[in-house]
């Protein structure tokens, strides 16, 4: 079963520095029919004015990753993280106990644009984590997290995977899914078939349910990019 989230239907909030779609409820948006998805809790698609940003604020018992599509992030937290996290780069820090952290935008004269998504950990406490990297931009799927970090991938305290998918000169690509895991596909750029008919594009989402395998179709000559969620 395929259920699209289309990315007109997202929540919206501009603060003037800040314009951002909700797939899921946030902050001042709120909307009972849309909470998450398995472990999976926020999917934020942020744009950013040149040099404005997220000051100092806290986390707590949550999986943030973070991963640029346009522009540069200046990152500070309060382990003694200081970084630069360039487009195409994933970051994920693990709130752990608690963590203080500022996002900006580190130009002063582009925007810069990313997605921001939490998951909720499986394991509550410890210490707070870091860990960022670039990865292939391989045709195909791409293992970027996973439970123990396996193959060099970025380890999450939750039972889930995360799979980069791209599609350029490759038209079609398959997932050997799990009946009874949940998936969710979240579109950057390009357009996408799901089979069956089914489209999304970019800001699109599809939660999938009770399949064993994923078959994807790159549907024009642009290049896709989307995030896979192999959830529990």
């Amino acid at each position: 079963m395929i259920t699209i989230r289309h990315a007109q239907d997202r929540g919206h909030a501009n603060f003037g520095w800040l314009d951002s779609h909700h797939t899921f409820s946030f902050g001042s948006y709120y909307d009972p029919k849309h909470m998450g998805f398995s472990d999976l809790r926020v999917i934020n698609d942020d744009s950013v004015t040149p040099g404005a940003g997220f000051e100092t604020h806290g986390h707590k018992d949550m999986e943030i990753l973070s991963l640029v599509l346009q522009g540069t992030i200046a990152h500070k937290d309060s382990a003694g993280n200081i970084k630069e996290l360039p487009a195409g780069e994933y970051q994920l820090m693990s709130a752990g106990k608690g963590i203080y952290h500022s996002e900006f935008n580190a130009s002063k004269t582009d925007r810069l644009k990313f997605l921001q998504i939490w998951i909720q950990p499986n394991q509550l406490g410890g210490q707070p984590g870091y860990q960022q990297k670039e990865f292939s931009q391989a045709q195909g799927f791409t293992t970027i997290i996973t439970p123990d970090g396996k193959d060099g991938t970025l380890h999450i305290k939750q039972n889930m995977q995360l799979i980069q998918l791209i599609l350029e000169d490759q038209q079609q690509a398959t997932w050997q899914a799990d009946s009874n895991r949940h998936y969710y596909v979240h579109v950057i750029e390009g357009e996408l078939s799901l089979g069956d008919g089914i489209t999304v594009k970019p800001g699109d989402g599809a939660k999938i349910e009770n399949v064993s395998e994923i078959n994807v179709e790159r549907l024009s000559e642009k290049r896709v990019k989307a995030l896979l969620f192999d959830l529990v």
